[in-house]
């Protein structure tokens, strides 16, 4: 490709060849018209010198006055700067203005002199040995009686001609210059209209070009160039209306994809991922920027996905299934795909949505554990009491001793039961109230709430002599409430005195961390496996069933301390380690 030039170092020299060409043409043309011309004026004036002379030396044929005649020839000739020459019919020269006749050649054959004594006049143009010069001739027949009797020729050099022209061509060569210079000036100022209406579109589809579709091109006035510079602004507004609403949809898409709790993945019809949302990044743990047009299977390493990808792509229906993710825990995704397809039907990709069900399937777990946990809870108490009242029916009331005994096991179990509804309406009450937003909370002394505690854990700790150690930090308050408080605390610190060891110690503390305030209940027990630490706080699961039991629990304290500490706004943690006791820690905002 060759270099590009600007329009005008196009249109300039075009403009002056053309007027260079045009000065030439008219110059050659206007030059072979004057020669024309001014040949045609040398002849006529060489024809009226001729029939001039023709009535001058006529008489001189009558009486062969041939010397007379020479004399008055050159005359003549040096009066009119005009060559005369007098020819007789056999070709021979009698006179000349400019010449001797005797030294001339014979006439005869030249074609002027042919014609002339053929009796027409006759004209012709040559170069002249005796001059050497070209000359232009005119010749006339003398005629006596009907009879030529001689030719007289007139003649006159050619460059008398060019020296008649010389002045003309002067003077059309300087007017040539001046109408160069004045079509330069014009062609170059033409050209310069024609390029800048023309650099403002180039700029204006530049600006186009890089973006700024709100720049407008000046119309010029040309009705081609008007109407080309309209279309193009009617373009730029056109194209900044559909990007404006591009870019809407765009972000309204990006919004909604990063709101969107479900993952979602776009692939074409080769598996490779085209976007994924923040969503999906978080869960398979990938960067979007990096795994844009790579394979799903190299980006993502799960073969459930894998399959169900292609599954999609395989149909146009609506595909729904389950993917689940291997890890520490295991995550249940409930998947749905469908393929994305133009306007004339053609499969481009698929789309993928993931909804993860994991908490869902947690909390059905929870729910069918605390069936079984609750059904077994009851039957258990209810069992033994159908029991030993049947035992009694059938004759063991009769038996005092064992009556009593069997009465006393009734109304344990009986007491049991009883704990374990009011502890479930208790809880229920406390979700309830939580979620109605009815608890209750005011400014109050958290050392007033172990105070409480440690009147109602005293007798509970002499049994086993287990000290109860409190510290909590002067003018240490938080939006609480109280009641509920105290038996969070006190629900722990019961929990410490039944899995401690005689002997042993349990410390209850409060203090402020930073935005928090921070009270924990310290034992020295036989700690908690971590595998079970995550599901303590399920209503009714146990670590040791039988200890657990052989203690008195229910199995619900730790949900009840769970829920009143929600909806004190604030959170509970465990520390555990087998053999050297747990930490619970209850944080609320100080």
């Amino acid at each position: 490709m060759g270099k590009r030039r600007k329009l005008i170092w196009q249109l300039y020299p075009s403009y002056l060849i053309i007027v260079v060409l045009s000065l030439t043409g008219m110059g050659l043309y206007s030059f072979k018209i004057l020669k024309e011309l001014s040949q045609e004026g040398l002849l006529a004036n060489l024809q009226a010198q001729a029939f001039l002379v023709q009535e001058l030396v006529k008489r001189s044929f009558s009486g062969d006055r041939w010397a007379e005649l020479d004399k008055q020839l050159k005359r003549i000739g040096a009066s009119t700067s005009t060559r005369i020459t007098v020819i007789l019919p056999s070709g021979k020269v009698v006179g000349d203005s400019h010449e001797n006749p005797e030294r001339m050649d014979n006439h005869a054959i030249r074609p002027e002199i042919k014609e002339a004594l053929a009796g027409k006049p006759g004209s012709s143009t040559r170069y002249s040995l005796s001059l050497n010069a070209d000359l232009a001739y005119f010749a006339v027949p003398v005629q006596r009686d009907g009879r030529v009797v001689g030719v007289i020729r007139t003649s006159v050099p050619i460059t008398a001609f060019t020296q008649v022209l010389r002045p003309f061509f002067l003077e059309f060569f300087l007017a040539g210059i001046v109408i160069l210079v004045l079509a330069a000036g014009v062609s170059l100022y033409v050209s310069r209209r024609m390029e800048k209406p023309i650099e403002q579109i180039q700029r204006g589809a530049a600006r186009f070009a890089q973006g700024d579709l709100q720049f407008r091109v000046e119309t010029p006035r040309s009705e081609e160039l008007g109407a080309l510079a309209e279309s193009m602004n009617e373009m730029a507004a056109q194209l900044h209306q559909r990007l404006t609403t591009i870019t809407q949809q765009r972000n309204e898409l990006e919004a909604v994809l990063s709101a969107m709790v479900e993952a979602v993945l776009v692939l074409d019809t080769r598996e490779r991922i085209l976007r994924v949302n923040q969503s999906a990044e978080k869960l398979f743990q990938i960067d979007a920027t990096k795994v844009r047009l790579r394979s799903v299977q190299e980006a993502i390493r799960n073969t459930d996905l894998h399959r169900f990808v292609t599954s999609t792509l395989a149909g146009r229906m609506l595909v729904e299934g389950e993917i689940v993710i291997i890890g520490d825990p295991d995550k249940f995704l409930q998947a749905h795909g469908v393929t994305l397809t133009d306007a004339g039907g053609h499969i481009l990709g698929a789309l993928i949505v993931l909804n993860d069900i994991s908490r869902l399937r947690t909390v059905e777990k929870i729910r069918r554990d605390f069936v079984a946990n609750v059904s077994h809870e009851l039957k258990t108490p209810i069992t033994s009491i159908k029991g030993f009242l049947e035992t009694l029916k059938e004759g063991a009331l009769n038996d005092p001793e064992n009556a009593e005994r069997f009465l006393d096991i009734v109304i344990k179990h009986t007491d049991r039961l009883s704990l374990i509804i009011e502890d479930l309406l208790s809880l229920s009450r406390i979700e309830r109230d939580a979620e109605k937003g009815e608890i209750a909370l005011e400014t109050g002394s958290i050392k007033e709430v172990f105070e409480a505690v440690e009147k109602t854990c005293r007798d509970k700790a002499q049994p086993k002599n287990i000290r109860l150690e409190y510290a909590v930090d002067d003018g240490l308050n938080a939006e609480i409430n109280l009641t509920l408080l105290e038996q969070a605390i006190v629900n722990l610190v019961d929990n410490a005195i039944k899995y401690s060891e005689p002997e042993s110690s349990v410390k209850v503390e409060g203090h402020k961390a930073r935005d928090e305030i921070v009270i924990t209940v310290q034992d020295h027990g036989c700690g908690i496996s971590r595998d079970h630490l995550a599901r303590i706080f399920e209503r009714f699961y146990r670590v040791d069933k039988a200890r657990s039991r052989k203690v008195g629990g229910t199995g619900l304290g730790l949900s009840i301390v769970r829920h009143i500490v929600i909806a004190h706004g604030g959170r509970i943690e465990v520390e555990s380690f087998i053999g050297r006791g747990s930490t619970f820690s209850i944080h609320l905002p100080a």
